[in-house]
């Protein structure tokens, strides 16, 4: 089941895509990491989904990443007197205050008073994805007075956005910590982090995940691009999440905001998803739009580890198409000599520690002496991370005993994960490399394989040893008694 690509595919599961064949064909077209949205769904309708993904696991040998999206902290105005639907025209005042009476066209309720709290003149509120505007005018104890900057048809409890003002509330609502919690329990591999504004946001959930799953964040908001380098010392990758950030942020601002995010996590070795709108229009249609298909391009160019899809394989009618779709942008982007030049232009300096210089030579001896792949033995996942950081142009197999680390792995740019009998001696690691790349379709006889490990083994952190093996040889002994 090798995919003859090394960005990786990251698919929502939904109405659309929940049964067990379903999922499997989503697989088979192309996927590697599935998303459990834990905003849509019960708890028994993502424990059928989890284990319909391990079956499917099972059957093709292949470890898949699953990733637990947490919903956050959800802001919406209020109900409207019998279902009425304003329309709010450009020039007008409207208010939003505490008082739960049905709203008309002057006024609805806003059940955060921590918005109110928080928020100043001049201040500007968004309504319904952005597509109504309006700026503070007058503040009070417990209503907001706003004008009208671009009106529209406003109906109850759509959601709110204040892209100017940070307020005081934490990004794990009560059920987001009861969704962590069910979800770390069901063995999810990643769970991602809505509405963070802040590194005390990661490092709360941190704390609650204790190392049951890796924590990714969700950049969308404005106050997270702002904190981006103290954001990404506590978390273990993040997620461009454009929808939000683009309603939240002026939208021209935005592809240099994704650059950006995609070059300091790669400069951090931490993986990024690129997300939101990528195959829209698959979600009723065939074919995608010129225009997506450059932008997946695109985030393949920049050296995004992954990119994802959302109601296209969520509620879509051509989910399976569009996975089939990402996979062929992506081979195609990939074989390209300009993808080439432009991935080995943008690598950054490894930094100075000596597992950092082993992967760095690791990537430097492969692409010299023509080696097919780069097998890495990794425990904790620290050494595949800093392979996949490297942006080889030769495949990497992450070969490691511990399925909850190749699962994790999976998600990682270029990483074919093995799930390999336990070793506790370099000569076996090798054995066990040249017997992997033949059966994986990397390697065959005569071909060489460049394979880096750390003794002693089973040690997080310890890379430090390098060698050149040819498939076909039997490994010598070595003098080292660890090794």
């Amino acid at each position: 089941m090798r995919r003859h690509r090394n960005v990786k595919v990251v698919a929502t599961l939904g109405p659309a895509s929940s049964k067990p064949d379903q999922i499997r064909r989503l697989f088979d077209a192309g996927v590697d990491v599935f998303r459990m949205n834990m905003s849509h769904g019960d708890h028994e309708d993502h424990t059928a989904r989890y284990n319909a993904i391990r079956q499917v696991e099972e059957e093709v040998g292949r470890p898949i990443a699953i990733l637990g999206d947490l919903q956050g902290p959800k802001l919406r105005v209020g109900v409207f007197a019998e279902g009425a639907k304003p329309d709010l025209e450009q020039g007008q005042t409207f208010r939003f205050d505490l008082d739960p009476t049905p709203g008309d066209a002057t006024r609805v309720q806003l059940p955060h008073p921590e918005i109110i709290k928080a928020a100043h003149v001049g201040a500007t509120l968004l309504v319904n994805d952005g597509k109504i505007r309006l700026k503070v005018k007058e503040v009070g104890a417990d209503f907001l007075t706003t004008v009208v900057e671009i009106g529209g048809q406003i109906s109850e409890r759509k959601g709110v956005n204040v892209p100017d003002i940070e307020l005081p509330l934490a990004a794990l609502s009560e059920k987001d910590k009861d969704d962590l919690e069910f979800v770390c329990k069901l063995g999810v591999d990643w769970i991602a982090l809505s509405f963070v504004q802040r590194p005390e946001d990661v490092i709360e959930a941190n704390d609650l995940v204790r190392g049951r799953a890796l924590v990714m964040v969700k950049v969308e908001k404005p106050a997270a691009v702002e904190r981006i380098g103290g954001i990404m010392e506590v978390c273990d990758g993040i997620m461009v999440a454009r929808g939000d950030l683009g309603v939240e942020l002026p939208i021209a601002e935005i592809p240099p905001i994704q650059k950006r995010l995609i070059s300091m996590s790669r400069d951090r070795g931490k993986p990024v998803i690129v997300a939101t709108q990528m195959l829209e229009s698959m979600i009723d249609n065939p074919m995608p739009t010129r225009a997506e298909v450059t932008d997946v391009a695109n985030a393949i160019y920049e050296g995004a580890d992954a990119v994802m899809l959302s109601a296209e394989s969520a509620v879509g009618s051509y989910g399976p198409e569009a996975v089939e779709m990402m996979d062929h942008i992506a081979r195609s982007m990939e074989q390209d000599e300009d993808y080439r030049s432009t991935i080995m232009n943008s690598r950054t300096k490894a930094r100075p520690t000596p597992s950092d210089a082993i992967t760095a030579a690791a990537r430097e001896v492969a692409e010299t002496l023509e080696v097919k792949a780069i097998c890495c033995f990794t425990h904790s996942g620290t050494t595949a991370r800093r392979m996949a950081r490297e942006r080889p142009l030769v495949p990497i197999m992450v070969l490691t005993p511990i399925m909850k680390t190749a699962r994790k792995m999976a998600l990682l740019w270029g990483a074919h994960c093995v799930v390999t009998k336990n070793v506790d001696m370099f000569r076996q690691a090798v054995v066990v490399a040249i017997e992997e790349s033949a059966v994986n379709g990397f390697a065959t006889t005569g071909d060489r394989l460049a394979i880096t490990a750390g003794v002693p083994f089973n040690v997080p952190g310890t890379t430090n040893i390098l060698r050149i093996a040819e498939v076909g040889e039997t490994p010598e002994p070595m003098t080292d008694p660890g090794a």
